[in-house]
């Protein structure tokens, strides 16, 4: 099973590569699919082509696999405006929205996501569901000050079993921001009213945001179903790409 998976999403990121030409800059995303573009993007540069592109990364983790891999890095202060973006996904609807950051890094995921002309989602067919919610946790991204605040707020707005996720030996994440990271099952998700509100939290500085996503103009999923909204655009599944008219 683990082996299909991981054939599904080698396809996903071979289909993603359809979209990217040489000396874009792109924005590099986090997580296991991601590993198998970054490899298919060198295996291109080895061969000859994809020669000028540039990647900005959205983890430590990604820039150090890119750099064994000889693909060339650059900052956003270096490359303010992004070509396209290329990350994963944590859960895809049928309208494209997603839940993303559940690896720890919504912050810089979402800021390299907003720099970028287009935004390309690459999953296997596990991610995707009828409702944002479904399988996944909700990731939300707060300042250690006062983070138990927002646990009120996160229930009323139905998110149970909220509680500050623990990394290695069961102290708090710190993610990439340097923030703590809150994650809790939602039934009946409603990702409008969850942004609303943190949206207020994060104009009174409790929030730097939730990891709701609503950019993707795109997504890449193999396996045998898949989502085909009429606004967006959906490339892969069994039985070829779809698009919408």
């Amino acid at each position: 099973m683990t082996s299909d998976r991981e054939a599904l999403k080698r396809q996903a990121a071979e289909r993603a590569l359809e979209h990217v030409r040489d000396g874009m800059v792109l924005g590099l995303g986090t997580g296991s699919t991601m590993r198998h573009l970054l490899e298919l993007l060198a295996e291109r540069r080895r061969a000859g082509a994809l020669g000028r592109i540039t990647g900005v990364p959205t983890s430590r983790e990604t820039a150090e696999r890119a750099r064994a891999l000889g693909i060339p890095l650059a900052t956003l202060e270096q490359e303010p405006r992004l070509d396209l973006a290329l990350d994963g996904a944590d859960e895809i609807d049928p309208r494209l929205d997603l839940i993303k950051g559940l690896g720890g890094a919504l912050l810089w995921e979402k800021i390299v996501a907003c720099a970028a002309d287009r935004l390309v989602i690459i999953a296997d067919e596990s991610k995707l569901v009828n409702r944002l919610g479904e399988r996944a946790p909700v990731p939300v991204e707060v300042v250690p000050f006062g983070w138990t605040t927002h646990l009120a707020r996160l229930d009323r707005l139905g998110a149970k079993n909220a509680a500050l996720e623990l990394g290695k030996a069961r102290v708090p994440w710190v993610t990439l921001g340097t923030t703590r990271l809150i994650v809790g099952s939602v039934e009946n998700f409603s990702k409008d009213s969850i942004r609303d509100q943190v949206l207020a939290d994060v104009a009174s500085g409790r929030a730097l945001g939730h990891q709701a996503f609503d950019l993707a103009l795109a997504a890449i999923a193999h396996g045998e179903h898949e989502h085909t909204p009429r606004d967006r655009e959906l490339l892969g599944g069994a039985l070829g790409a779809f698009r919408w008219q």
